[in-house]
């Protein structure tokens, strides 16, 4: 298992995770087979938005003896009521949900308090403001939780989180359907069919600038829904009129700015096993480009999907890097300083581009590599 940054948090996250649809399926019995499974595999992280009191106490149990091997993003507002669960922002249902959670758990804290589906504008602005960010700082000046994050669907949202600064983990649907559609408020507008009817070409800025500030900002993305609930592995169902497979999925989520782990919905062990054998897949399956460059729907014409196509230059320059590195810097419309430092270790700059074009006629989505070169080597001053 490979592991990865977690934004500026310091903790060290396993690229493929696990979401809780296991603990849910099977009346929860799967928990202990799917913890000693992710022990196993070397799987440390886990989301756990669900607030099933039983299925909070099976996995409490199934931690006993070896909580310290797993970092838990648990969430807040998140609670049961009725028999079901139900998103809240009242403030006494968030207290009590968050110190039933950490008894159900036999934890006494969460390295990540994720505040709960925040998708609309006036929503995050009510929280930002309010008693529930005042509670989730007083949690972590306890040392009840390790860093504050929040879970969304809305890249406008979470643009918003991330620049305020309020926040350090960012969940976020991230997969290549619901990157190319415009920020809503309804988050049933990322699988509604209609909105796949048209004519989709290339990322939505408002995501673009969202995973380009969490880089810079140091925010950390964990992913949901990279198979799109499972669509996109069924050519049937796939809005992109094709079918992904589970490695290229998980590719495409690990090559976004500032992605530390996927959340593999896995309601198996058969199936989480699978998801974590991307690790040791060969590099031809992983590779999404020809996939993205053949979909009937969708086109990425002329936008770099740094999946390294564009490989190897004549010169020694890692084109998708260096792309990557200008896109951050124009982004910004200045060059921070994580950005300038990684740029600043490749062997190579933009500025040794002979422009020979090689890159380009590697390229599956004809992005003008060396127009890029030229640019970042202005940017970079190399």
């Amino acid at each position: 298992m490979i592991y990865r940054k977690l934004g500026k948090t310091g903790l060290s996250v396993s690229e493929i995770g696990m979401g809780c649809e296991g603990f849910v399926d099977h009346g929860g019995e799967l928990t202990e087979p799917l913890l000693d499974a992710a022990e196993r595999l070397g799987i440390n992280y886990i989301d756990l938005y669900l607030s099933n009191p039983d299925r909070r106490a099976r996995l409490g149990r199934a931690l006993r003896g070896r909580r310290d091997k797993f970092i838990l993003q648990g969430h807040l507002c998140s609670v049961w009521r009725d028999g079901q669960y139900r998103r809240t922002r009242d403030i006494d249902e968030v207290r009590a949900g968050f110190e039933e959670q950490l008894a159900l758990l036999e934890t006494d804290f969460l390295e990540v308090g994720m505040i709960h589906y925040v998708d609309s504008m006036d929503d995050w602005n009510a929280v930002a403001s309010g008693p529930v960010m005042a509670y989730a700082n007083e949690l972590k000046a306890a040392g009840r939780i390790g860093h504050i994050g929040m879970s969304s669907h809305n890249p406008e949202v979470a643009l918003a989180a991330v620049e305020s600064g309020l926040i350090e983990v960012l969940m976020f649907s991230v997969n290549p359907c619901y990157d190319l559609l415009p920020a809503d408020e309804d988050v049933e507008a990322l699988w509604d069919d209609k909105n796949y009817e048209r004519p989709l070409l290339n990322m939505d800025p408002a995501r673009q600038a969202l995973y380009e500030a969490c880089d810079r900002r140091g925010v950390g993305v964990t992913v949901m829904k990279a198979f799109g609930g499972g669509d996109l592995l069924d050519a049937s169902l796939s809005p992109a009129g094709a079918a992904l497979t589970a490695f290229q999925c998980i590719h495409y989520a690990l090559t976004r700015p500032a992605v530390a782990t996927v959340l593999a919905g896995a309601h198996t062990v058969a199936e989480l096993e699978a998801s974590a054998a991307y690790e040791t897949a060969p590099a031809a399956e992983r590779d999404y480009a020809a996939a993205f460059a053949a979909f009937p729907k969708i086109s990425w014409r002329g936008h770099c999907m740094y999946c390294g196509h564009c490989a190897p230059c004549p010169v020694g320059i890692d084109v998708a890097s260096v792309t990557k590195f200008y896109h951050l810097a124009r982004a910004q419309g200045a060059v921070p300083e994580t950005v300038r430092e990684h740029y600043a270790s490749l062997p190579h700059g933009a500025g040794e581009c002979i422009g020979c074009g090689a890159c380009e006629r590697r390229c599956p989505f004809e992005v003008p590599a060396v127009e890029n070169m030229k640019k970042a080597a202005a940017v970079f001053g190399r």
